[in-house]
């Protein structure tokens, strides 16, 4: 049979609702049967616009030290000591003002100690909870470091050799290094042969009051002797000498005069030198080679000690807890963590010239036992009244 009228109309019908199909699906898909591309979308008016960065921005401070000095910049109460709290009350916080801060954290005989600086702002802080004990911060209008006020320890060098304890050695190295907090200081050297009274009885040569009261016993001879209020000592042998010497990198001092000593092998050059462990150790112990002999050695002793202040000077105070840190395997000290970073950051703003490198010099005389011993009177008693309050005139 041949299609009726009808079913050629239905057919066409079929075809072009298809085609309306296959467009309508083309449509949906973005396409069209036109090789012209579709219009670009116009750009929604819902999209977020970029987050505005925090005006106060942090580079590697862990939480808790973040928690406590983002305050000083925003802020708040500060978790502070009572010398830093007293001194960050005059600081001048500006709302909004751009501040990015940066930290150098590490550990002072296992307790955790850092710097957080921010331009000429230096924050000394110590944890593990942390708190702020001391810094300066010019840019929030503090007109002085706060560093706890003045501070004078005792340093002892002993003759310990391998095997023995560096606690019960002779005190042969004895200097009194002080800061008064305000940018000034200085070292008053005590011969070892001082003979005074021990703080164990008797009397005897100062040297031998380590032996007698180990460190304690050494620091109450020294206070009674001097009157200066000692808050603490710190102890190293000739090994922890020689190793903390190397571990820093060597010191750089200046000798006024050329040298060689055959006992101590030491061999210096007038001007500048450089010197590592064994050869820092040699200069330490010269005093044949030296016209004042036992003086010139203690003196020379506090050159070094001024040569590592220079040192952690130029290192800068964000090398602090590093430099610490690799010195207090050598170090015995009764010092608290605190009190070990902000006597050292106190040589930041103590510079070289306020800082007085003097010995205690005396007569000589004789023990009725035939011990050649030093006499000391009128000049060594005003070196002590002077450093009482951690500075040299």
């Amino acid at each position: 049979m041949r299609p009726t009228r009808s079913a050629h109309l239905t057919r066409r019908r079929l075809r072009a609702a298809g085609a309306g199909v296959v467009a309508l699906a083309l449509a949906l898909a973005g396409c069209s049967g036109s090789d012209k591309p579709a219009p670009k979308a116009a750009p929604s008016s819902t999209s977020m616009p970029a987050p505005t960065p925090s005006p106060f921005q942090a580079k590697g401070l862990p939480a808790g030290l973040l928690a406590a000095v983002k305050p000083i910049y925003v802020g708040g109460a500060v978790p502070a000591s009572s010398s830093a709290a007293a001194a960050l009350k005059a600081r001048k916080v500006t709302p909004g003002a751009k501040v990015t801060v940066a930290g150098s954290v590490s550990t002072w005989k296992g307790a955790p100690i850092a710097v957080v600086t921010a331009g000429k702002d230096v924050t000394l802080a110590v944890g593990p909870k942390w708190k702020v004990v001391g810094g300066w911060w010019p840019s929030l209008g503090v007109a002085k470091p706060a560093l706890g006020g003045a501070q004078r320890v005792l340093f002892i060098g002993t003759d310990a050799r391998p095997g023995e304890s560096v606690m019960r050695a002779r005190g042969d190295s004895l200097h009194i290094v002080g800061f008064n907090g305000n940018g000034a200081g200085g070292i008053v050297g005590i011969p070892r042969d001082s003979y005074v009274p021990l703080a164990t009885g008797g009397r005897g040569k100062i040297n031998s009051a380590l032996m007698f009261g180990g460190p304690s016993g050494q620091t109450r001879t020294v206070t009674n002797l001097t009157g200066v209020p000692v808050e603490g000592y710190v102890v190293t042998g000739f090994q922890g000498f020689i190793s903390l010497i190397h571990d820093i990198g060597g010191v750089t001092l200046v000798s006024p005069r050329a040298f060689t000593d055959r006992y101590s092998r030491a061999n210096i050059k007038k001007g500048a030198n450089h010197l590592y462990g064994q050869a820092a150790l040699a200069y330490a112990r010269t005093r044949h080679a030296l016209p004042d002999g036992d003086f010139g050695r203690s003196r020379n002793q506090g050159t070094l000690m001024l040569a590592g202040a220079a040192l952690v000077r130029l290192a800068g105070p964000a090398k602090l807890p590093t430099l610490l840190h690799k010195t207090s395997p050598y170090l015995a000290t009764n010092l608290s963590a605190e009190q070990v970073l902000l006597f050292a950051a106190s040589a930041y703003v103590t510079p070289a010239s306020h800082m007085p490198n003097r010995v205690a010099v005396g007569g000589f005389g004789m023990t009725s036992d035939g011990q050649s011993i030093v006499k000391l009177g009128s000049y060594a008693q005003s070196l002590f009244a002077d450093i009482r309050d951690g500075s040299l005139r």
